[in-house]
């Protein structure tokens, strides 16, 4: 694990986590399907920082993500990167918890897509 509490996780932080929670065998009643999806992503809080993550999942609603540090529900911005775009969207989290190695997983539900997409 990286000394820096606020650095971005890592695939074996982020598979270390998803092994820990493990797979529900119950149906939990989600009305999307939720892929995942593990890419490095940036959320920018309300007040400005910028907080380094991995996205766990993502549905045509919103997203979960994997990062060090609580985040405050409310609006956000949450940037990710493909290998020719760059994209960001409005993102209200919902929930934030705590999960092993001092890590925390987020869900939110988009808002929509900003304007500066590249």
């Amino acid at each position: 694990m990286s000394s820096d509490p606020w650095s971005r996780p890592t695939m074996a932080d982020l598979r270390a986590v998803l092994e820990s929670i493990g797979h529900e065998e119950v149906d939990n009643n989600r009305a999307v399907e939720r892929l995942e999806l593990s890419v490095p992503a940036e959320i920018i809080t309300s007040r400005g920082n910028t907080i380094s993550a991995v996205t766990r999942e993502i549905s045509r609603f919103g997203l979960g993500v994997l990062h060090r540090g609580a985040i405050s529900p409310g609006e956000v911005i949450v940037k990710m990167a493909s290998e020719s775009r760059e994209f960001e969207y409005r993102v209200e989290i919902k929930w934030c918890t705590p999960c092993e190695n001092g890590m925390f997983i987020s869900g939110g539900e988009f808002l929509g897509k900003n304007q500066q997409d590249t």
